[in-house]
């Protein structure tokens, strides 16, 4: 079996791949999505902005966040369906005009003075699921972009630009409200408008095969993904143990605004610490790609937990600016890395057929109960106060470490995916479960 973008055996040694700065197809894919998911930020951070400085209404601004949201619960399993049947790139397209429509008529209908909130909420649920298909589709097609010896190094520069993105979308998107309402979502546009150029002019495949004529059977195709995901010990107990960490740093972050309100500090010290954090982030993803190929990703998973359970607690001991900015940093750091070995893990393993429907289910399972931790965030806020909250914050994340390194599972993962081998036992031993 020939490997992922390789030559058959027969056809002689494999010639070493040409570096991925020189593939063509890729840079394209790359520098157009990095362009679509910094309008779609940039535009995200400048739907509340207009619908309370220029609607006037903090409900609908509500409204419209939660009209952006909704995709990740109900779009999310069909699309990864979509994905797998129907061609990867023709979808993306798809999703670029749809975005590029929906972005636009926000522009145009402002600029002529114009605010609709049955407008603004479609165009953010439209906006919201062509970035829920956009996301599945670029991450499944990778693999088929790049040689299997790049494959950790491309999906760290698309961590890295996806970090950067929300790093500058912020910025970027209240800037450009404060020039001019309409121009946040006139850059949406115009970044949809590119990522259909650089898609139009890619020439390589994005999937092996496609199965648009075989029967939709959405049900079952969906458990399909749920079916496989879970016979893989170790992706089956990384997004659970991700599912917790997730959880608790929702209570974490919401925790620091509340130390730094305590202290004296203002929003602008908020936003202080959130650019060091994201910095840090940005550099995990670039350098992340040299633990996943010399580490085992069991090893990778329990080291970051290892470094999260000694981070964590210090929050509670400290007000200074300084030091909670470095310990975010470091936490963003570690949590790029994660990131990046579980991406490279799942699309190495998963089969190229299945790779919408697992990305979908392993993103739904992972960061659905996010919401959990900033509601059981707030009770405990409210109730214990910033420092007990960010301890036994620490202390699940404790417990978090210890059973992850103790799970076989875990442990034992290998960076093929194949799990590790069994014990000698007698030649008439009946096989049992793994």
């Amino acid at each position: 079996m020939s490997a992922v973008g390789g030559p058959d055996v027969a056809s002689g040694p494999r010639r070493p791949p040409a570096p991925l700065r020189k593939n063509r197809d890729f840079l394209l894919l790359w520098l157009g999505a990095g362009l679509s998911v910094l309008g779609d930020r940039a535009a995200t951070v400048a739907f509340p902005l207009l619908m309370v400085w220029y609607g006037g209404s903090t409900v609908e601004a509500g409204l419209v966040g939660f009209a952006g949201l909704l995709p990740m619960l109900l779009v999310q399993l069909p699309a990864g369906v979509v994905v797998d049947r129907l061609d990867r790139r023709r979808t993306m397209i798809v999703c670029d005009v749809a975005g590029l429509l929906a972005m636009g008529s926000v522009a145009v209908a402002l600029a002529q003075g114009r605010l609709w909130l049955p407008h603004m909420l479609v165009v953010a649920f439209v906006e919201g699921t062509a970035a829920i298909f956009y996301r599945l589709s670029e991450r499944a097609a990778v693999r088929n972009v790049v040689d299997e010896a790049h494959l950790s190094t491309a999906l760290s520069q698309n961590e890295a630009r996806a970090r950067a993105a929300g790093l500058l979308g912020q910025p970027l998107g209240s800037s450009l409200y404060g020039a001019a309402k309409w121009s946040p979502f006139l850059f949406a546009a115009v970044g949809h408008l590119a990522a259909l150029v650089g898609l139009l002019l890619i020439r390589a495949r994005f999937q092996t095969a496609e199965r648009r004529h075989e029967p939709w059977r959405m049900r079952a195709e969906i458990g399909e993904g749920f079916t496989w995901l879970w016979g893989q010990r170790f992706l089956r107990a990384a997004i659970l143990f991700v599912a917790v960490t997730n959880v608790l740093f929702q209570a974490l972050s919401l925790a620091l605004v509340l130390i730094v309100k305590e202290s004296g500090g203002s929003p602008a010290t908020i936003g202080l610490i959130g650019l060091v954090s994201g910095v840090g982030g940005i550099a995990g993803a670039l350098t992340g790609s040299r633990f996943v190929r010399r580490l085992h990703p069991g090893t990778v998973m329990i080291s970051i937990f290892a470094v999260w359970a000694a981070l964590m607690p210090l929050v509670a001991l400290t007000t200074n600016v300084f030091v909670l900015a470095a310990l975010f940093a470091g936490t963003s750091f570690a949590g790029a890395v994660l990131n990046l070995m579980a991406g490279v893990y799942q699309v190495q393993t998963t089969p190229d057929a299945m790779q919408g429907r697992v990305g979908a289910v392993a993103g739904l399972l992972s960061s659905g109960a996010s919401s959990l931790g900033a509601l059981a965030g707030g009770f405990a806020l409210a109730a214990v106060g910033s420092t007990t909250t960010v301890l036994a914050v620490a202390a699940v994340m404790l417990g978090t470490f210890v059973a992850a390194a103790l799970t076989p599972a875990v442990r034992g993962a290998r960076r093929d995916g194949t799990p590790p081998s069994p014990p000698a036992r007698p030649a008439d031993a009946a096989d049992g479960p793994s």
